[in-house]
């Protein structure tokens, strides 16, 4: 039965009811009164005893099934024929009209009792998804139709010239045994969802069924012997192939012909000829009882199997869902960073370059005009910073940073870090000292750059964070444990404001301060102690904090000491002094190139696209090409690609990304592209002369 039930309740002719479900609502309640009519007119009228009860009654579970499934029109006609049917087909038979009426009002009330149980058990719309809930709802009807039946006994026995406790028995087991078989089955039958995971198109139903009511004819009319163990395969494979509805249909089927076999002396009337009637169709409900349990526990573990696949494959299909979502996202916050990273760093190049030249060139500014400029300078130095941080954060939570150990002095790498701070600390007033206490001849295996970033954090903060007073680095070795592996323990103090036990904890997490106040009195964005944090624990080592406040902080972080013969020693710079091809579509920047460039000696010559840059690569021999990405009509890339393309020693002249692309798949596609170095933007002098001595008399070769 195909039918599917409105959860909403409600006549069919109602507004907002479609035709379709309206047919199957009125279908659903023919098969239902045809069910409930032909069961009760077999029953009633076939199987009676030898006191007037019937031996099979399966009406009430069938009519309690309906009364859960049918919409509120349905219900109220299914009553009014299941009432209809009772007083008609039991005066049919010429029962007196107390009993009538007795045995109506028992089988009514029954019904809806049970009707009412399996809903407060399995919900408004119960349904059977395991062994377990129908062998609970077995348990729960068994009670009502006991009580029932004694109740409804005691009060016809005398009626109708019967034995109490005889009749009382053929009641409760006529009745039990129908709802036992009965309501489970039309459960299944009726729940649409059974037909989902196992759904088979109707001519291999056809076959199905026809087996099992084939096997189930010849097992029961075999000229000897019955062979009902013949029916068990044909049902377990309808279980099999069609699931639990598969089971409840087999059930049905069995019944339907072994009962009125029975009835005309064949089947269970071979089997056991001197059994009364009413004995051998109770034989036949429990053989189909065992028929309908046993296929249906298989029937349900393979619903559950299917219906675990499908969870499985919806999460799967979610999880990718959610994967190739989270990826778009990372893949936007990836382009909003290095969109917002070039738009933020292409002013500050401006702001900070000229501000530096300006402070070196003039030397005819006030004091005041000085001291102007160096704020400047402070607050877009302050402002890259930020910008530094948040990239440098979000490439550590992406996993796109890698260490790359090499042989390292760390005396020399601390001594190093904190030159760079040493005007700042001067500036404050500030006494600055450097202490190594390491064994002389060795190097360690070390990343410069991370390590010296982590140092410049901690410098940085003791700087920024004290007002009076002295800084102090040191890093010596260490041992965890006597005949421990050593380690490298870097340490910076300070005499600043301190740090409460209760926010310590807080200090290494991302975006966070000691308090609000800390941010509106010295900047930052709170997160050069989150990535310290990170670099630190990639490298293998642990970071921590000793303060308390007013009396400064220390703060010190651990590193594994891998020794490594020092080398001779670093080859001496080679002054920057070179032609120089200086490619930047931004007039101001390219002024600042020129300057900075000219200022270390070097001849400059500039172009304001890649195409232009090609041209004058092509007719100019160059030391060293500066090349901008984001250009009109030629971008760097591939005024790189067309460079390296050039023949002869124009094509081997290297190529310097000069940008605020500074994402590391984007310094990637720099190289790819025949670029062999990269300096971002705002650019620092120091960093670019370095650069520019890195490759100045080096040839590349060209594509």
């Amino acid at each position: 039965m195909n039918a599917r039930v409105d959860r909403r309740d409600g006549p069919s002719g109602a507004p907002g009811a479609s035709p379709d479900l309206a047919g199957v609502r009125w279908g659903l309640l023919a098969a239902l009164v045809c069910a409930y009519v032909g069961a009760f007119l077999f029953s009633d009228l076939l199987t009676r005893d030898s006191n007037g009860m019937p031996s099979l009654w399966p009406m009430n579970a069938i009519l309690a099934a309906g009364l859960l499934r049918m919409d509120a029109l349905g219900r109220r006609l299914l009553l009014g024929v299941a009432l209809a049917t009772n007083l008609t087909v039991h005066a049919l038979a010429g029962d007196p009209w107390i009993v009538i009426a007795i045995y109506t009002a028992c089988d009514m009330t029954e019904s809806l009792v049970a009707a009412a149980l399996t809903r407060r058990l399995r919900g408004p719309r119960p349904s059977i998804r395991s062994v377990r809930h129908a062998l609970v709802l077995v348990a729960a009807m068994l009670p009502i139709t006991v009580t029932v039946a004694a109740i409804g006994a005691s009060l016809t026995a005398g009626p109708a010239g019967a034995d109490l406790w005889p009749f009382f028995t053929a009641w409760a087991a006529c009745n039990s045994m129908g709802m036992v078989i009965a309501l489970p089955a039309a459960l299944v039958i009726l729940d649409p969802a059974n037909e989902t995971p196992f759904r088979r198109p109707l001519p291999v139903q056809a076959v199905l069924y026809a087996l099992v009511a084939g096997a189930t004819v010849f097992a029961f009319l075999k000229p000897s012997m019955p062979m009902p163990f013949l029916i068990f395969p044909a049902a377990m494979l309808a279980a099999f192939q069609m699931g639990p509805r598969g089971a409840a249909w087999s059930a049905v089927i069995v019944i339907a012909i072994t009962a009125p076999m029975t009835v005309a002396g064949e089947g269970v009337a071979r089997l056991a000829p001197r059994w009364a009637e009413i004995d051998r169709i109770r034989l036949v409900q429990a053989f189909v009882t065992t028929i309908f349990f046993t296929c249906l526990a298989a029937a349900l573990s393979l619903y559950k199997e299917q219906r675990l696949k499908g969870l499985m494959a919806r999460r799967s299909a979610a999880a990718r869902a959610a994967r190739a979502r989270a990826q778009a996202a990372g893949r936007a916050r990836t382009d909003f960073l290095a969109t917002m990273s070039h738009e933020i760093r292409t002013p500050l190049n401006s702001v900070l370059g000229f501000a530096n030249l300006l402070a070196e060139t003039e030397d005819g500014l006030s004091p005041a005009g000085r001291r102007k400029l160096e704020l400047i300078a402070q607050a877009g130095g302050s402002l890259a910073t930020i910008v530094d941080d948040i990239l440098d954060f979000s490439r550590l939570e992406a996993g796109r940073v890698e260490l790359h150990p090499e042989a390292v002095d760390p005396a020399a790498l601390l001594a190093d870090a904190a030159s760079i701070i040493a005007l700042d600390a001067q500036a404050k007033g500030l006494s600055l000292a450097v202490e190594a206490r390491l064994p002389d001849g060795f190097d360690y295996a070390l990343d410069p750059a991370r390590l010296r970033q982590v140092l410049l954090n901690l410098l940085n903060n003791a700087v920024k964070f004290t007002s009076s007073g002295a800084v102090r680095a040191s890093v010596s070795l260490e041992t965890t444990h006597p005949g421990g592996p050593e380690r490298l323990r870097f340490t910076v103090a300070d005499t600043g404001i301190g740090i409460a036990p209760e926010v310590q904890g807080r200090l290494f997490q991302r975006f966070s301060q000691a308090d609000n106040s800390i941010s509106r009195a010295f900047g930052g964005a709170g997160l050069g102690l989150a990535i310290s944090k990170t670099l630190v624990t990639r490298m293998g080592g642990e970071i921590g904090v000793v303060s308390a406040p007013g009396q400064g902080a220390t703060f010190w972080f651990t590193t594994p000491a891998e020794p490594v013969c020092a080398a001779d020693g670093p080859a001496p710079e080679q002054e920057a002094a070179a032609r120089v091809l200086l490619v930047d579509d931004h007039p101001m920047n390219r002024e600042l190139g020129a300057a900075m460039l000219t200022l270390a000696g070097c001849a400059v010559e500039t172009a304001e696209d890649g195409d232009e840059a090609v041209r004058a690569a092509a007719h100019g021999q160059f030391d060293i090409i500066l090349m901008d990405i984001h250009m009109p009509r030629m971008d760097g890339l591939a005024a790189a690609r067309a460079i390296k393309a050039l023949p002869g020693p124009a094509g081997r002249a290297p190529i310097i990304a000069l940008s605020a692309d500074v994402m590391p798949q984007q310094i990637e596609r720099c190289r790819q592209a025949g670029m062999v170095d990269h300096v971002a933007k705002p650019i620092q002098r120091d960093v670019l002369i370095a650069a520019l001595n890195r490759w100045i008399g080096v040839e590349t070769e060209a594509a």
